[in-house]
């Protein structure tokens, strides 16, 4: 009798769920850990140190945390740092401060093995012994639908766009550009509402007042002028007094004029800088200048009003001054960088920026009510943290620097010395914003790199790659989860703050792209090919298809018969022109 060979096993395709079990499996048993929850606000613990499995996700933390603050009913999205045990901070080698490492803290995105058990780099600081303090800390109440698509172009400009900023409340948009106008933009139709006309030279910069009544631009025409964004006239006669052209502006914040004697919310004051070494404090009701601020040596790139009435202006002299905001009078002198400022940011800047209006898209009726509203959004959040300043150099480097007030009066012993020096750019950094909650800071390079940094203590998250030409700008949507980049390569890209990468590619600019703005969930760009790009959010009409199916809806009304085939369905018609 002949032996019968059995047959060869049939070969099974393993699935990704049954392949991450493999993994698993190989692992050994999933590890417990011991974890204590606190308030990153206020640092009071929540409730007792509870045991988890290692391979608990966020979603499972944000449900527990929910269920110790006693908000299970309506809960609240939080996001988590495993603040990791104290080891002294090596000096650095050019005697720089660094941040302490006592205050490092590890965002969780994933689970607390996947981010930090099997990190190869923070692995060995931890062991399944310890007690896991875990921050949390509320986000947003409110999410920014992902943007997925340009959903437009808006032709006009006969020159490349140099700069662009949504109005607070996110109704319109002002573009400046190389063509020595300024366009603004009708979102309802996406058509221009209005081409302001005047100056002689490129628009540098253009800025809108808190209460969206006023818009000012800057010219390399040496003036500033103010527009009313409603009928699109000049406001006045241009504001004259720089002999170099404008390089940035800023209003004095809504709340702050509530306490000075000399204004009214209604007619905020507005600094301008200048490639002359200036900065001008004008009355915009009477188009005048109060004073002049003229310490600098150099050209002043940037200038910030702050929340607390300070005036903050960054030069190529290598040094950042802060002026008392009602005197003119020069507070301090920071004096870390080695070479040109560029850029900088402060972490009360969205709040700034929108003023009154909130999320809830609420109008005030009256100025009083919106001084109360902006300085009650204020006083919020500097509760949880102060008003804190970042700058960015040609020197590759950046510096965060402690809060000051209006005084002069810092919460630190040495307040001329940085919080912290955060190196990574491997070229100049050419812009830095905070993220609109604070809890993070992402600064652009001509090394072609995002890099992400902690909000409070300037230590290093991330550097986010993908950009293949140096990135001039980027732009936090208002609940800050995601982040937009303008790049030489051409590109906007869409990063994804829990992993890291990018979410969305949005190509369709032919050549670079200068600036970019978010709002909602819409982001504007322009650039070299002198045209503005829309991109939308996921699931939401383009603006200019509800102008369609609002017509499509009234051609029906009026030929029922042969507008029933010009109905459109579910789907976005004429989203994309």
């Amino acid at each position: 009798m002949s032996t019968v060979v059995p047959p060869r096993p049939k070969r099974q395709r393993l699935t990704a769920p049954s392949v991450a079990a493999a993994a698993v499996a190989a692992q050994g048993p999933v590890q417990t850990i011991i974890c204590q929850f606190r308030n990153a606000q206020d640092g009071t613990l929540l409730g007792p140190s509870v045991s988890l499995l290692a391979d608990t996700t966020r979603e499972g933390l944000e449900l527990l945390a929910n269920n110790l603050k006693g908000t299970a009913e309506d809960p609240v999205p939080f996001s988590f740092h495993l603040q990791l045990p104290s080891t002294a901070a090596p000096p650095a080698e050019d005697g720089k401060p660094t941040a302490p490492e006592e205050g490092l803290r590890l965002p969780i995105a994933r689970s607390i093995h996947a981010d930090l058990l099997s990190h190869p780099k923070h692995a060995n600081k931890l062991s399944t012994e310890d007690v896991f303090v875990i921050d949390c800390e509320p986000e947003a109440v409110f999410r920014v639908r992902e943007i997925s698509r340009c959903s437009s172009s808006l032709d006009g400009h006969a020159s490349p766009i140099l700069c662009a900023s949504f109005s607070p409340t996110g109704r319109f948009l002002a573009t400046g550009s190389g063509d020595n106008t300024c366009r603004l933009w009708n979102l309802d139709s996406e058509t221009p509402a209005a081409t302001l006309a005047g100056h002689t030279g490129w628009l540098l910069c253009v800025e809108w007042d808190g209460l969206e009544r006023q818009v000012a631009t800057g010219s390399m025409d040496n003036s500033v002028r103010l527009w009313d964004p409603k009928t699109g006239k000049q406001v006045g006669e241009p504001m004259r007094g720089h002999s170099k052209w404008i390089t940035s502006l800023a209003w004095e914040p809504i709340h702050v004029c509530l306490s000075a004697a000399h204004s009214n919310a209604s007619q905020p004051r507005l600094a301008s800088s200048s490639k002359d070494g200036t900065v001008r404090v004008w009355n915009a009701m009477h188009r005048k200048m109060d004073f002049a601020l003229g310490g600098h040596t150099a050209s002043v790139n940037v200038v910030r009003w702050g929340g607390e009435g300070v005036i903050y202006t960054a030069s190529s002299d290598r040094t950042v001054k802060l002026w008392d905001g009602k005197a003119g009078k020069l507070i301090r002198t920071l004096s870390e960088h080695a070479h040109w400022v560029n850029t900088m940011a402060l972490n009360t800047d969205f709040i700034l920026r929108t003023g009154p209006f909130d999320h809830l898209a609420k109008a005030p009726k009256t100025d009083d009510e919106a001084k109360e509203l902006a300085l009650k959004r204020y006083t919020a959040f500097t509760s949880r943290t102060p008003e804190q300043l970042i700058t960015g150099s040609d020197d590759h480097t950046l510096f965060l620097w402690p809060p000051v007030n209006s005084s002069g009066d810092a919460a630190v012993a040495n307040p001329k010395k940085p919080v912290a020096r955060l190196t990574g750019h491997q070229k100049q950094v050419n812009h830095v914003a905070f993220s609109p909650d604070g809890k993070y800071i992402a600064s652009a390079g001509f090394d072609n790199a995002v890099k992400l940094w902690d909000g409070r203590t300037g230590k290093f998250i991330a550097s986010l790659r993908g950009h293949v030409a140096a990135v001039y700008r980027i732009s936090w949507s208002a609940d800050s989860r995601m982040l937009v980049s303008a790049s030489k390569d051409s590109t906007l890209k869409l990063w994804d703050l829990k992993t890291f990468k990018i979410r969305v590619d949005l190509p369709g600019h032919s050549d670079e792209v200068y600036c970019v703005d978010f709002v909602a969930d819409k982001i504007a760009s322009g650039g070299r090919d002198k045209k503005v790009k829309m991109c939308v959010g996921l699931g939401s009409l383009s603006l200019s298809s509800r102008t369609y199916r609002r017509r499509a809806r009234e051609r029906q009304m009026r030929h029922p018969r042969r507008a029933r085939t010009d109905t459109v369905d579910g789907r976005a018609a004429g989203g994309t022109r």
